[in-house]
């Protein structure tokens, strides 16, 4: 084989060194594609965590955790928040570690009360930039009708942080006779996407890597607790849901399928992907269904119920471009296809690890 040279610097170049940057899943190490909400997050989940302190609750595996506590139905959620740049079209960190929280405490049917805030300060950062943050929080919190009432601060050496990282806490409390969470996807179920997918990922995306994209894409963050309080004002039979945010639409609804022992049907025609999303993601090579949500609910929902159910969403503002997108089948257990465009189906299986990295 001929020598090769770096076109750059003229440094002869090894093949033999060469690594894919694809995660790989037999790591010794940890990957980015670990956190990245896909079948490497689930593995993390399952044979790390999930086996050191495993339970029943926990086996769950919902977006939070339903407990029972004095008589009281209680819905508890954490999360980490990490997003660079800090700040971008529509949103911030901060409005990412208050609306992630409050709306993993809605995917229990759950009105959310409290939260706790744990921040992660890097040395050097500057002040201004943590008061952006903290006024930011205040902010959604008050818009989510939610109250912050501890948290806890620490500070790490210059160059082992990346500014501020956030963890959020919450507690709400579950409507009686509401019982939703993945395993209780049932075969007819109509599948409601609350709105247009993909905004967060490419909003972030935009000024992260300086794009353009013909028109400004805005990041869709926005807590969802009243949207669904409206939809169980229609029915309390709601199956499932889900805030697809990492991984994206494909993500959830795999996972979904993985805890229901169901299959799910989408109809490609019927996904609202907007213009400008399609378009960054057709020049990217990316699939809108991996792109991250940061304001979107995907439902599963009765069919008797469903065209009340969308008309109560479409009717709420965090609602009004809500679609059926699908259904929930007893075909292909465990798995999610799409009937395309051209009268074809493809596969949308759970991602390795994640398009974009450090993105909520």
């Amino acid at each position: 084989m001929a020598d090769l040279a770096s076109p750059q610097t003229g440094t002869p170049v090894d093949p033999a060194n060469w690594t894919c940057p694809a995660p790989i899943r037999d790591q010794p190490v940890v990957v980015m594609g670990h956190g990245g909400g896909g079948a490497l997050s689930a593995e993390l989940v399952h044979d790390v965590f999930a086996a050191a302190y495993g339970n029943p609750v926990l086996a769950g595996m919902g977006d939070s955790a339903v407990l029972h506590l004095g008589g009281a139905r209680l819905a508890f959620s954490t999360d980490s928040h990490v997003v660079r740049p800090l700040f971008f079209p529509g949103g911030s960190l901060g409005d990412l570690a208050v609306n992630g929280t409050v709306n993993d405490l809605a995917m229990s049917g759950a009105r959310p009360a409290f939260l706790s805030a744990a921040f992660v300060l890097e040395e050097g950062t500057e002040l201004a930039v943590v008061d952006r943050v903290a006024q930011a929080m205040g902010a959604a919190a008050e818009a989510a009708g939610v109250t912050v009432v501890t948290g806890d601060t620490k500070v790490v050496e210059s160059g082992h942080g990346d500014g501020v990282y956030v963890t959020t806490a919450g507690i709400g409390l579950v409507p009686e006779g509401v019982d939703i969470r993945p395993q209780r996807a049932r075969p007819g179920d109509a599948v409601i996407v609350s709105g247009p997918i993909g905004l967060h990922g490419i909003a972030v995306l935009s000024v992260r890597e300086g794009l353009e994209f013909g028109a400004e894409v805005t990041s869709d963050t926005a807590p969802l607790a009243d949207l669904v309080a409206a939809m169980l004002a229609v029915t309390r039979d709601i199956h499932v849901l889900r805030d697809p945010t990492r991984g994206g639409l494909a993500a959830s609804l795999n996972e979904i399928a993985r805890a229901s022992g169901t299959g799910v049907k989408l109809w490609e025609r019927s996904l609202p992907v907007p213009e400008a999303v399609a378009s960054a993601c057709g020049f990217l090579g990316l699939d809108p269904l991996y792109v991250a949500n940061e304001g979107r609910l995907v439902a599963f929902v009765p069919p008797a119920h469903a065209d009340a159910v969308l008309a109560a969403m479409r009717a709420h503002p965090q609602g009004s471009g809500a679609a059926i997108v699908g259904e929930c089948v007893a075909e292909h257990p465990g798995m999610v296809v799409v009937a395309t465009g051209l009268g074809g189906t493809r596969v949308v299986d759970l991602p390795l690890g994640e398009q974009l990295p450090r993105i909520c």
